[in-house]
């Protein structure tokens, strides 16, 4: 008997319909002779619904109840769940994050996990139960609070308890096939991906891809857990996320040179004009946005201007976090001593990832002549092994993504992606 542990996002559980569905197939895989403990996201748009509410009763509400509010739409569709597992005629037991033993910092609403002691869910499976367990949220390690995990976190949630579990596989079931060349939202003829390698997956996930969350597959590399990420409203195969390719019948899947473009419209720039140009400077810029605690991205300096010594700094940062991160600066403005700053939060980035091109020649000339063609602006680059990210505007976004996913070959000469609904999670 394997144990597998299934996520279902919002969309999936939507509403009853969805619900009872979904506990056709989570009972299916336990007729199959597998132990499942299923991780489960709140309802549709129920999370956005709080925060809204939340916003409409304080402006800046509390980190604690913030998390205590936003956990009850997991609470709702764990409970659901079990509810029409039972009508099935089969024996479910939900848990809370606290509960199914997720154990976090205290920081409140983009907590990371810290440990996982799953023993009330082994107990429960030891049983005969199937264990629904609500996602992105745990308890913190010091202060007993109930934390959230950020946007996305039920996929961390899943392959935690996957690895905690030792499990077979973790399926991540959203509303698209699986992992696709480009966001089949924005590009009809994207191609879904058999399988991909955790490298890739990560470049693809931090530059913006939504099907899975960065975390998530930093997490599952850490402990080799093998993602399986497909529709919950089909049932075709979907895309695995492994470290060593797959066999699918009696041919391997083979790694692919370009494995996708990915785009996101999320993040600001922020140009920090008049730096002078000698050494600590950079240091004390980033020290100071490192203590406001935000996540920076790509980050370019120009050449020092000759007859003034002074230079401009660049960097991506989350729109969400511009505010705190202009302010930051600006306080420490005298022992940093630049001119003035720049924000600009229309913006988008466009990635190509891919292993194979660090040993194909021609790839970086191949994706800036697809833009140049496309008439799109660069505004900044950056650069690793397996990923070229450019900075353009906004309103280029779409045309760029297209044109490079067909300047590299990844359109679809079958049917378009179908995309169930929902938001891709």
């Amino acid at each position: 008997m394997g144990l597998v542990v299934q996520k279902y996002g919002g969309s999936s559980v939507a509403d009853a319909e969805g619900i009872k569905r979904v506990a056709k197939r989570i009972v299916e895989a336990k007729k199959n002779g597998n132990q499942v403990v299923v991780v489960v996201s709140a309802m549709g748009d129920t999370t956005d619904e709080l925060i809204d509410l939340a916003e409409q009763v304080s402006p800046m509400p509390a980190g604690r109840e913030f998390d205590m509010l936003l956990t009850a739409g997991e609470r709702i569709s764990m409970a659901l769940l079990a509810m029409a597992i039972k009508n099935l005629g089969h024996e479910a037991q939900s848990f809370t994050g606290s509960q199914a033993g997720v154990i976090t910092d205290s920081v409140h609403n983009k907590a990371r996990i810290i440990d996982v002691t799953p023993g009330r869910i082994r107990e429960s499976l030891d049983k005969g139960n199937i264990a629904i367990v609500a996602g992105f949220q745990g308890v913190s390690a010091d202060k007993k609070d109930i934390t959230t995990l950020g946007r996305g976190g039920s996929d961390t949630t899943a392959v935690a308890l996957a690895a905690a579990l030792d499990a077979e596989v973790c399926e991540i079931y959203t509303d698209v096939d699986g992992v696709f060349t480009a966001d089949p939202r924005v590009v009809k003829k994207a191609k879904k991906i058999d399988w991909i390698s955790f490298e890739d997956m990560l470049e693809l996930a931090s530059s913006g891809s939504k099907v899975l969350l960065h975390r998530c597959v930093e997490y599952a590399r850490r402990y080799n857990i093998p993602i399986h990420v497909r529709s919950s409203f089909s049932g075709l195969q979907g895309t695995w996320v492994s470290s060593e390719p797959i066999e699918q019948g009696d041919k391997q899947v083979e790694q692919a040179i370009i494995s996708g473009v990915a785009h996101d419209t999320s993040e600001a720039k922020i140009t920090v004009v008049g730096v002078p140009d000698k050494p600590g400077e950079a240091a004390s810029i980033f020290r100071t946005i490192a203590d406001a605690e935000v996540n920076i991205d790509m980050v370019v300096q120009n050449v020092s201007a000759a007859a003034t010594g002074l230079t401009d700094i660049s960097f991506t940062l989350p729109k969400s976090e511009g505010r705190k991160a202009i302010d930051a600066l600006e306080k420490n403005r005298a022992g940093i001593g630049f001119d003035s700053l720049r924000y600009d939060d229309q913006i988008g980035k466009i990635s190509l990832v891919g292993a194979g091109m660090k040993t194909n020649p021609g790839v970086t000339a191949d994706f800036f002549t697809a833009l140049s063609d496309a008439g799109v602006n660069i505004e900044l680059i950056s650069t690793s092994e397996i990923r070229i990210s450019v900075v353009t505007r906004a309103d280029d976004v779409v045309e760029a993504v297209r044109a490079v996913h067909t300047a590299f070959g990844l359109d679809s000469e079958s049917d378009e992606a179908v995309v169930y609904g929902g938001t891709g999670r």
